[in-house]
């Protein structure tokens, strides 16, 4: 296969249309497809699903995709070696928005300061997205949670999640936050609000307070972008809101609530076990050591 091909088949994955990828290309439609079929015969398999004008990912075509991706990046990386041109190493993280407010800050400044040549590009997600960006090669690791105990949680990112390697570094108490005068909550049914305020439907936290209310207070879930709008739906007396005692610690009146806990979540840094980059060793070195400092690990 040769590396247009490649460049190809990536745009129209990204793009979801040979149309669109044709115009981003600056190649005419027929080309892009007489490509991408020469390519699927090349590779034996069907790459791509194609419903009317819209192309889709194959399961075959997800298994590629992450090799082309690798494929196009070293052969950018021998360019530039030729020129003797030594690119900058990148990590590229994602993690949840939890953790980059109430965790990531002095991890960050310490990675930076112990690898000031590895450039670091963060993506902010939910735990889902998240894994299924590690899996498919779009991030080469990320912050999650998983319920404490559940160590089957993952499996839900579909066949590859085995592929897997991840460390756990932090400990989340998951919360229930519930109006000032509310009266405690012990079961589902103690609830007194019209509504669950939660974060995208891929977010772990998320999808433990709805299992949990499931059990018998049915409520529909508010969809809010982020812990201070759930907040103030809370304090507004419109919702119940789900959050780590971490991100409630941090903002304005934390006080003024009532708390109902659901339970401890681990957070975890997962990555592929056959791409594990040396940045990638190294921010796992240091976020290791600033969840367990050497006078815990006695």
């Amino acid at each position: 296969m040769d590396l247009s091909s490649l460049e190809i088949f990536l745009a129209v994955a990204e793009e979801g249309s040979v149309t669109r990828a044709a115009r981003r290309l600056a190649r005419a439609p027929s080309n892009v497809t007489t490509r991408i079929q020469a390519l699927e015969g090349q590779m034996d398999a069907v790459l791509f699903s194609r419903d009317g004008k819209r192309m889709t990912l194959t399961t075959e075509g997800q298994t590629f995709l992450s090799y082309a991706k690798r494929l196009t990046a070293l052969a950018g990386e021998a360019q530039l070696a030729l020129k003797g041109i030594r690119p900058q190493p990148v990590l590229r993280l994602g993690t949840m928005e939890s953790t980059a407010a109430s965790r990531l800050p002095p991890v960050l400044a310490r990675f930076n300061e112990q690898n000031p040549d590895i450039a670091l590009k963060l993506t902010l997600g939910a735990t889902r997205e998240l894994t299924k960006a590690v899996l498919s090669g779009d991030l080469d690791c990320a912050l999650i949670a998983t319920p404490q105990g559940e160590p089957g949680w993952l499996s839900s990112a579909g066949p590859d999640a085995g592929d897997l390697h991840s460390a756990r570094v932090y400990e989340e108490d998951l919360l229930l936050v519930l109006p000032p005068h509310h009266a405690s909550v012990e079961v589902p049914q103690d609830i007194r609000l019209p509504a669950l305020a939660a974060l995208e439907p891929g977010c772990t936290y998320r999808q433990i307070a709805e299992r949990w209310m499931r059990a018998g207070a049915n409520l529909p879930t508010v969809e809010m972008t982020s812990y201070h709008a759930i907040l103030a739906q809370v304090i507004a007396g419109n919702a119940v809101g789900v959050m780590p005692r971490s991100v409630l610690d941090m903002l304005p009146w934390n006080k003024e609530v009532t708390i109902h806990r659901l339970g401890l979540v681990d957070t975890l840094l997962i990555s592929r076990r056959q791409q594990r980059s040396d940045p990638l060793q190294a921010f796992e070195q240091v976020m290791l050591m600033s969840a367990n400092p050497p006078a815990m690990l006695q």
